[in-house]
């Protein structure tokens, strides 16, 4: 499967902006990584890009993204892509095997934080925010506080990368690379 046939699979399954928002943003984070490791980032920025695309359709974590898999198998994906997709999930954490499995755990729920970081910004731009600003809102635990912090740090600690010092900055920065994909480049402001 390539890139563009992932992404008509993300628009056939998903309708929210914001949901391709986010895993465009996983796509671009795990691209990041698969470069930080000497990998192909096709193929991680593909399970990056589709990781969530049954989620409009199967929203409770018993059923994402397990039932999506026999969705992925029917339009041809690989099982090696398929198995670091179901890694994401609460079911699949023993099968976190891989730099790509821990990868995309680490990655999911940072991009969500990132993104909160940002459009509270009176800029609503990317380029405005920095890992400081990124870890104050990390503190306060009432700001997107659907944002689950422990697999953050979980997810870096996995990949042996030091929370603040490179795993932060490092999907910061691959976000800050795509901000106008994203929606980040200070449009929505005003």
């Amino acid at each position: 499967m390539d890139r563009a046939q992932a992404w008509e699979i993300v628009c056939e399954f998903v309708q929210s902006d914001s949901l391709r928002k986010h895993m465009l943003s996983v796509e671009f984070a795990m691209r990041a990584y698969a470069q930080h490791y000497g990998e192909d980032p096709e193929s991680w920025g593909l399970v990056g890009l589709l990781h969530d695309f049954d989620w409009e359709i199967h929203p409770t974590l018993d059923q994402h993204p397990v039932d999506g898999a026999p969705i992925l198998r029917e339009r041809g994906l690989s099982e090696e892509d398929i198995r670091t997709i179901l890694s994401h999930g609460p079911l699949g954490a023993d099968d976190r095997t891989t730099p790509r499995d821990k990868s995309l755990y680490a990655v999911d729920e940072l991009t969500g934080l990132i993104t909160a970081v940002t459009l509270v910004r009176p800029s609503k731009n990317i380029a405005d925010v920095e890992v400081k600003s990124v870890r104050k809102k990390w503190k306060d635990k009432a700001f997107a506080a659907g944002v689950n912090r422990e697999d953050i740090e979980q997810g870096a600690q996995m990949l042996g990368v030091d929370l603040w010092e490179f795993h932060v900055p490092l999907v910061l920065s691959a976000m800050k690379d795509h901000a106008a994909e994203l929606g980040l480049d200070g449009s929505a402001a005003g």
